[in-house]
Order: structure tokens, then sequence, then C-alpha cells
């Protein structure tokens, strides 16, 4: 019988892109165990071993009760293999989740795929956060350990991918696929496990994220639904279920990485407790998730596409109604008439021709319309009473407007001050200075929430990019995520880790988890400014008039909502109203803005 170093060859296991796993037993300690035996091509490669020197001490320090264990690596002639638990039944046969299906056909309900999901989501969320991601997750990676106790998955091939070079499994992929005539099942396991890569993965990207884990992660979630993979992003998954899995399945399966869930165990559980009608709407909507799409996948920057400004030009969905900006009108003089003609010749200076100044764009998502719960019977004054709203769909922008944004605006208007004299801005109160004439932002806080912004500044910017200030009610129903019960953006609680609030600075943003509608920085960072009004008693008049409620008819302060950078806790809470004068300045006020949806 064959062996490998100190290790007797029992049997092979199974054959995947990377390589042979055998199932083999250590002469001394007679323990069995099973050998990954890497591809020869890459153990020869010198970048390899350097790479291999480098990394696989983290990944082997993986310690989860749903990832196989690394106990050892070593080299025999010149080739690496890797040594881990043998993940085997009695007769020393391995069984991985695609038989585990075939062999339940579909006797598994929805209780069945949320106890798998759970506990494959579980391996990914601890794996993410010790900086490892596994990069090529299949069903034939994802071993089965069933017993009278129920059934535990086991995930093998944990940061291979980049062990080996991303390229490396997209190629063998390929390949395999390309030797000649493949009888049916490799031909159907090829189109299978091709499915389970993310977009950015078959542009052949050379930095891949966890995000990469997200999108295979929901592929997964609708093979255990349907027994198939999808076919681009799919808008109907089930009608007969309990929990939001169009939702949640949708969110993972986004062509934009940075939209995707970050938590996966935590997303699962929160999108899958969303109304379901919400996943309605979506669906009702037609062609609303193909054109949202189109707006996801144009973040604030992304300079390797930018063919996608022209493409969201003609598939935007929200009404984006861009106003021309005024510039400042004097009167005339009225000494005119008194002046004598003059022989000295007067200075004409060169005409310069202006140069249209292009904005960034922000990342929207579309809230479908519905019923949302607004204020808190437990919270101040201002806030009583909790009572239903009816709003129209409309899309809010991912994250607060940045430095970055808000300094283009400033150049395109040629001043801080709009057509009515009103301040926009106070530099000295902002990350943006004005030096020899030209505005610049402070260094390193390109991506920060501006600040120092009046509500007249930021009206202004929203008219620049044709969209508006968010009302208070639709600032609050996308603050909760859709959730009826929810105290804060993140849930019944939030800490520290979840924003930015009682500090000493703002933080870029997209820093911090996003709520269930995948909204950065609802909760910290900076007040945003909201269209309406404010009076402490609206809400008595608000509850008699819950369709779309734009807010007092006149007032002296406008609202600002979400608590700032060194707010308190309690002034985080989705349902707490703050106010100020619209003029007034704060280093803790920025801004987000709205457009509807047709």
């Amino acid at each position: 019988m064959d062996s490998v170093g100190d290790y007797t060859l029992l049997k092979e296991l199974g054959r995947g892109a990377f390589g042979p796993v055998y199932l083999a037993e250590h002469r001394f300690i007679k323990r069995q165990f099973a050998l990954k035996m890497l591809p020869e091509e890459v153990c020869s490669d010198p970048a390899f071993v350097r790479r291999f020197e480098a990394q696989i001490a983290e990944i082997s320090a993986l310690d989860h009760p749903h990832i196989v264990k690394i106990h050892n690596v070593s080299s025999s002639e010149g080739r690496y293999f890797i040594i881990t638990d043998s993940i085997v039944d009695s007769f020393g046969e391995a069984m991985h989740l695609e038989r585990y299906l075939d062999l339940k056909g579909r006797s598994l309900g929805e209780e069945d795929w949320t106890d798998l999901l759970s506990q494959v989501a579980s391996a990914l969320d601890y794996a993410h956060e010790a900086g490892v991601t596994h990069g090529a997750l299949k069903l034939s990676n994802i071993l089965v350990l069933a017993d009278t106790k129920g059934v535990k998955l086991v995930l093998s091939d944990f940061g291979l991918t980049r062990l080996l070079g991303e390229g490396l499994y997209f190629t063998r992929l390929c390949q395999e696929a390309s030797q000649g005539l493949l009888p049916p099942h490799v031909r159907r396991r090829f189109v299978r496990d091709f499915a389970f890569l993310a977009p950015e993965q078959k542009e052949m990207e050379t930095e891949i994220s966890p995000r990469v884990d997200a999108y295979a992660f929901g592929v997964l979630a609708y093979y255990l639904i349907h027994k198939r993979v999808p076919e681009g992003c799919p808008s109907r998954l089930s009608a007969e279920t309990q929990g939001n899995w169009d939702l949640f399945v949708n969110r993972c399966l986004q062509f934009n990485p940075h939209v995707r869930p970050q938590k996966l165990k935590i997303a699962m559980e929160e999108y899958l407790r969303a109304p379901q009608t919400v996943g309605k709407e979506m669906h009702s909507l037609g062609e609303m998730e193909s054109k949202v799409d189109a707006i996801q996948q144009m973040a604030f920057e992304f300079p390797h596409k930018v063919e996608a400004v022209a493409i969201v030009e003609e598939r935007l969905k929200p009404v984006l109604k861009p106003q021309e900006i005024a510039r400042p009108e004097y009167e005339p003089d009225p000494g005119a008439i008194f002046q004598r003609d003059s022989h000295v010749s007067h200075y004409s200076p060169k005409a310069v021709e202006e140069r249209e100044i292009e904005p960034l764009l922000t990342e929207m998502i579309v809230i479908p319309g519905g019923t949302y719960f607004r204020g808190s019977n437990e919270g101040a004054r201002d806030e009583m009473p909790r009572h239903p709203v009816h709003l129209s769909s409309f899309a809010i922008d991912v994250h607060p407007i940045t430095n970055e944004q808000f300094v283009r605006f400033l150049q395109a208007m040629g001043g801080e001050k709009d057509h009515n004299n009103n301040d926009i801005i106070r530099l000295r109160d902002a990350r943006i200075k004005r030096v020899a004439g030209k505005l610049t932002t402070e260094s390193g806080y390109g991506k920060h929430p501006v600040i120092g912004v009046t509500w007249y500044g930021a009206v202004a910017y929203a008219k620049w990019v044709g969209k508006r200030l968010p009302t208070e009610a639709e600032w609050e129903a996308a603050s909760s995520g859709g959730g009826e019960n929810y105290m804060f953006p993140s849930g019944a609680e939030i800490d520290r880790t979840q924003a930015n609030f009682f500090s000493s600075d703002t933080t870029p943003v997209l820093s911090y988890p996003p709520n269930a509608f995948g909204l950065y920085d609802m909760a910290g960072n900076v007040y945003e400014w909201c269209q309406d009004w404010y009076a402490y008693n609206y809400y008595d008049a608000s509850a008699l008039e819950p369709n779309n409620p734009q807010g007092p008819p006149q007032g002296v302060y406008r609202v600002v909502r979400g608590g700032c950078w060194k707010s308190l806790k309690e002034d985080l809470r989705c349902s707490h109203r703050n106010r100020n004068n619209p003029g007034a300045v704060n280093r803790t006020y920025g801004f987000r803005c709205v457009a509807d949806v047709s």
C-alpha cells in the first residue's frame, strides 16, 4: 500500500479542483487522518512557498466546531500536503452535502434549512473575524456527520483559494470543463460549482474579500430550497415559507460586493424576521430589482468601473430632477447715473471657459412603500404617541455625504453662500479648507461624512444632484430597517462595535455594519438634517394624517436625527428627535439624500 511520509494511504476519499484527498493512518500513533495533496505545479513555485509559509499558520489556527481542524503540514518529495481531521462514517466513507441532500430528497423543511445554514454561517463569520476567507465554498467541501443527535456540517478547504492563488481555482474549473466530452454528471458538477463563484471571482480580480463567501452562501441557501443553483439574482423563491428568504438570498446575491451582508448569521436572523410585506412589495414592483442593482453597482468611487455612470443614466429608477442652482444676483448700482464719462479704458478680464463639474454620486437603496411605525411610548414627550404611517417607495443614500463629495459641490457653486445669501457651510468647523483660493479636504478625511453644513447647504446640495432631503418619517422608517420593535438601527441593543458614538471624532463611512436595509451610519457619526419643520406635539397630528406625513407647515427649527460621534447611547434610538435652527453650524451635523421612486 502506498505511503506519504509517515502516513499510510488507506483509500481515496475524493478529488476536487485542488487535488485528491486520502484517508491515511499515521504509522506510529495509529490514528486516521485526511491528507489533502496540493497540486504539483504550484508546489514548485517559489512564490507559493513564500505564501504558504506566511499564511498556513493563520489558517491552521482556526478552531471552530464547524471547520475541519488542520493538525499538521508536511511535504514529501517536493510535494506539500495538509493533515486534517478525517470526517468519515464508521465505514470510512465521507459524505458531503450534495450526497446528503440527494438521499434526503425533498423531505427537508424550513427548520432544517435554517439549522444547516446557521452552522455554515457561524463558521464563515468566525473565519472572517480571524481574517481568513474561504473563497471556494460549494457543496462538495461541506462535509456531513449525521447521527441520532442530529446533523452536523463541517467546512473544509478554508483559505486554500488565497494560499494557492485566487486564480487557480477558477482556472482549474475551466480546464476541467474544456477537457473534451465530459460525462453528464461531471458537466452538471462544473455548472453547479461555477455558480457558487462571485462575479468578482469570475472577472479574475486579484483581491478577494470575505464578501465572496456571502455570495456563495446565498447560492447555498437557494440550493437548499430548490435543489438547483440560481440563474442571476432571483426575484421570487418560495411562497410557502415563514421567513423572508426572498429578501435574504437577494441581498447575498447582489452584484456589488459592498452591499452583501458582512455578518451572515446576524443578517440571516434579521432578514428572515423582516416583514413579508417588504418582500411582497419588492416583487410587485416588477423591474425594481434589476434597476436598483444598477444603482448599487455605482458606489461613491469605483475607478475601474467608470462605464457604470453611463449605464445608470439609462437604467436609474429613482426620479432625479436636476435643478440649476442660481448664482447670487445683486441690485444695479444706484449711483451709476452720477458717474461721468471717463477717457480711461476699463480693464476687461480674459473670459475663462466654465468647466462642468460632475458630482460623485452615492449608491442608493430602495425602501419599499408600506406601513411603518414611528415614535415611542417610552421615549420623550415629543416621540409620543407611537403610531403607524403609510409611506410611498423611495430611494435613500446608503451612507451620509462625504467631504470629497461635498467639496465638488462647493467648487461648482463657487463659494459658501446659496442664491439667497444663506451660509452653505462654515469652513472653520469643517474638514474642508480653502488654501490659496483652492478648496481641499484635510488629509485622511475624504471618506469621512461632511460636517459644519447648514440645513440650507444640505438642501442646495440635494438639488444639485437632483435629489431632496428625507422627511422625518422616511428617515425613521429607513433607520428601523423595517423592524416594528427595533429600538436602534441594529436591533434591540447597540454597542460601539456597531456605531460611532461617545468617541472623539468622525470615522469613514462604511466603517460599521449596516442595518437590515443595508444602510450605513443611521446611528452615530453625524446627525442628519431632515426636510421637516420641528414641533414637539406634531405626532398627535401625524397619527390622524398618516399618509406620507411632511411635518408641520411652519416652524422655527428643522429636524436632525440619528445621533453623532459624541452622543450618548440614548440619542441613537430610531425614534429620538432633535432640532436646530436651519442656519446653525455644528461639527456634528451632516446629511444624506433621498429620491422619489416611480
